[in-house]
Formats: structure tokens, C-alpha cells, sequence
């Protein structure tokens, strides 16, 4: 099998008229140091692989940023005007200031989560190495912590640059319920 490049994958991301919208939508918004992240990539290939709708089985759309100011009330305004900009999509769109997610990661899922200097360092501790990807919204730049191996082969292991066993045994469950083909690695 051919290795999966980051071109192919891009191209496969955009499948999905939602990661469309989006990546043309989030740019016009001037948030600071954006991307689209998270489960509506890998899941969308996911369903490139699998012969389902690009769309099919992915619970939402996560917007990952990051800003220096660390007030509630600044991570507001933004995930207003991203949900004002893209109602019309009908998803759930979670929006997150990597700034802050050190304040209150601790209380919702019981483990210590020191503070992040940049966006790419919230992706880089997914508690799934293969599911480690973002986006760039201005460049459109596929930014990957682990490189594409994994992904490719259905591979689903702990990264152990967030190393929590019992939430990676949810979420790997919750993504073989619906892609029953992945497995999990050592």
C-alpha cells in the first residue's frame, strides 16, 4: 500500500462539505492561531476508507485557537462568532482556547494538564497518537504530531505525551463502535 501523504489526506478532509465550510468560513473570522482539529478529520477519512458519507458518525467540529488572553469572557465572544458565522451549517462546532484548557481540564477529567504556549501543543496530547491532526485555517497546512503511519493503518494507540489508559479506552471504544475495523495497538 501506498503511503498516505499529507496532500492525499487533505484532499480526502475536504470530502466533507462541512471541513469545506469551514476552512473557508473560519479565515474571515481573524481568530488567532486557528485550526480545525480533531475528530472531523480522522473521522472523515475514516469514512473515506470505509465507503460512508464523509460525514457520517462524526459527533462534532472542533475549533482549536489560541489566545493569549485567558478570560472566559474572550473565549465567548469567539465561540459566538464562530456559531453566529456558522449556524447555517447545522453541526456542533466546539470551540477551545488552548490557552486556557489547563484551567479546567483538571476538574472534567481528573488529571493534571499543564498550561500550552501554542495551539499545536493542545493536539500534539490527544489521548490517540493517530488522531494527533489540525489544520490550519489560513495557510490550510496539515499539521500532524505523529506523521500519517498510524492513521493509515487503522492503528489506534496511547500517546504518551498524554498518558491517561482509562479515558484512551473510552474514546478507542467509542470510535470502534462506529469503525469496527480499527484496532489498538501497544
Amino acid at each position: 500500500m501506498q503511503a498516505l501523504s499529507e496532500e492525499r489526506l487533505l484532499a480526502i478532509i475536504q470530502e466533507n462539505s462541512i471541513n469545506r465550510a469551514l476552512l473557508a468560513i473560519l479565515p474571515t473570522l481573524q481568530i488567532p492561531h486557528c485550526m480545525l482539529t480533531a475528530g472531523c478529520l480522522f473521522q472523515t477519512f475514516w469514512n473515506h476508507r470505509s465507503g460512508q458519507p464523509a460525514q457520517w458518525g462524526i459527533k462534532d467540529y472542533d475549533i482549536a485557537y489560541f489566545d493569549d488572553d485567558l478570560s472566559w469572557e474572550a473565549e465567548d465572544r469567539i465561540i459566538a462568532r464562530v456559531h453566529q458565522a456558522c449556524a447555517h451549517l447545522g453541526v456542533n462546532i466546539e470551540v477551545r482556547n488552548q490557552a486556557r484548557v489547563h484551567l479546567w481540564y483538571e476538574a472534567k477529567f481528573g488529571a493534571h494538564y499543564p498550561p500550552l504556549r501554542k495551539v499545536t501543543d493542545g493536539i500534539d496530547r490527544y489521548l490517540i497518537r493517530s488522531t494527533c491532526l489540525g489544520v490550519d485555517v489560513d495557510t490550510g497546512a496539515l499539521y500532524s504530531t505523529h506523521g500519517l503511519d498510524e492513521l493509515q493503518n487503522d492503528l489506534l494507540r496511547l500517546n504518551e505525551l498524554n498518558p491517561q489508559p482509562e479515558l484512551f479506552r473510552e474514546k478507542a471504544a467509542s470510535y470502534r463502535s462506529r469503525w469496527p475495523w480499527l484496532f489498538l495497538g501497544e
